[in-house]
């Protein structure tokens, strides 16, 4: 029996690992499906209003490599979508009628990107400008729409609904009423609003960079300017909107708030914790903010904070994961807050970029705490819900595929992502190192236009 059990545990953790590896991999490509088509068309429609030629060739470019990030993301996304039915068949098997309509509806959104996708790349010269564009919008709003769909289904497990259980057997199913559950709204848009700020940021990244190497000329400005700003405007918005996904989980997730802030005893004025680390069942080394997470879970100094201790310990998320992933994500998204005040009050006093190099160095790396923050969340968001994979009705070790062996399935996955990784990197290096001006006869408004 403790062989069996041994090996199934393996399984349950290999299967983990697939998917946190799977989905962490994936979830980078589709905030840059969701954000970067919209920058995109920003530049383009910028390049038909002023006729400034670097805006034109910024949005021929990064409509080239958005074709190359779209061809990849397909490739995780599939992957993605065989894992649920492979790894969770407690989970689709038994739910699947449940959770069904907004993955239907995501493929649908899939199909509409990549035909008008297929458009607009191929199409600059032979549609009108203002259809080309048009032609873009279909983009944005299918890469949007599955953001959400996808999202919300995840919010589903969050919040399940929209089914009634009677006698084991799942009843009274309404996919409408679980798509839309009430973990879908703040989660969602969290979601897609995170998606903005990671394209925005990784995009003026790589301008920063090439600037802090002394290319200064407009092309790299614009380059710079475009993304960062769109990321700027979203950044603030998203902090409100995370402080109302967080009252959501203190409403509704008790268990998971007192794990991302280390809360192991209820009680009423409880602060709020500022880094340490759980020993036993106590949270050490934390700089406390009296009263602070009372405050912010419910407006309120006096609230009740429900502590660890009413759960089983069998019941509970791993404090020592969930606390200082939230702890980096809060870090990462006012470290990107405070960029984006820099550049407003610069651009307010001089209507120009900040002069200093560190401001390009704090560009230069916004991308990657971007997707820091953005992973973190994410890791916050699924294990803090744990060992529920769908809280507080399945577990987990329910849900995993019982079949041996899922451990080479991991193996093989991983072997999968790393040659995804190193052959994405060695094509967006191509592209970026490419001739500036795109070769294409059907290209002919950027060929004189002269990038250094």
């Amino acid at each position: 029996m403790t062989g069996v059990l041994g090996v199934a545990g393996a399984d349950l953790g290999a299967a983990r690992m697939q998917m946190a590896l799977s989905l962490g991999w994936h979830i980078v490509l589709a905030c840059l499906g969701v954000g970067m088509p919209a920058i995109t068309l920003l530049a383009e429609w910028r390049g038909h209003r002023t006729g400034d030629n670097a805006y034109r060739l910024l949005a021929r470019r990064w409509a080239r490599a958005l074709g190359v990030l779209f061809a990849v993301g397909a490739v995780s996304g599939t992957i993605l979508s065989f894992e649920m039915g492979l790894l969770w068949p407690g989970l689709m098997g038994v739910y699947g009628e449940v959770i069904g309509l907004p993955f239907s509806l995501e493929g649908i959104a899939f199909f509409v990107e990549a035909i008008f996708l297929g458009i607009y790349l191929y199409a600059w010269d032979r549609l009108s400008p203002v259809a080309h564009l048009l032609a873009g919008v279909p983009i944005v709003l299918a890469g949007v729409s599955s953001a959400f769909f996808v999202v919300a289904a995840n919010a589903w497990m969050q919040h399940p609904a929209g089914f009634v259980t009677e006698g084991g057997r799942i009843t009274a199913v309404d996919p409408w009423a679980a798509m839309f559950n009430r973990a879908t709204p703040p989660q969602t848009v969290h979601m897609i609003l995170a998606a903005f700020m990671v394209a925005g940021f990784l995009m003026a990244g790589v301008y920063a960079v090439a600037m802090l190497r002394g290319r200064r000329d407009r092309y790299h400005r614009l380059g710079l300017l475009l993304p960062l700003t769109v990321a700027a405007v979203v950044t603030p918005v998203q902090i409100g909107v995370g402080d109302w996904a967080a009252h959501f989980v203190a409403d509704s997730q008790p268990v998971k708030l007192a794990a991302m802030e280390g809360v192991f005893r209820t009680g009423r004025g409880v602060p709020l914790h500022l880094g340490g680390i759980a020993v036993g069942d106590e949270l050490k080394y934390a700089v406390e903010i009296p009263y602070g997470l009372s405050l912010l879970a419910h407006w309120n100094p006096d609230a009740e904070i429900v502590g660890l201790e009413r759960t089983p310990p069998a019941d509970r998320p791993p404090v020592n994961i969930v606390h200082p992933a939230f702890q980096i994500m809060v870090v990462m998204g006012f470290a990107l807050l405070l960029i984006a005040v820099w550049l407003a009050l610069s651009w307010k006093r001089r209507r120009d970029l900040p002069d200093s190099p560190w401001f390009l160095r704090g560009v230069a790396v916004s991308g990657v705490a971007a997707v820091l923050a953005l992973e973190s969340g994410w890791v916050v968001t699924e294990v803090g819900r744990q060992p529920w994979i769908v809280f507080q009705v399945l577990r987990t070790s329910e849900a995993v595929n019982p079949a041996p062996g899922l451990v080479y399935g991991f193996v093989l996955v991983t072997a999968v992502y790393v040659a995804l990784t190193v052959a994405t990197v060695y094509v967006m290096r191509r592209l970026a190192r490419d001739v500036p001006v795109p070769l294409a006869p059907q290209e002919p408004d950027v060929t004189g236009y002269k990038v250094v």
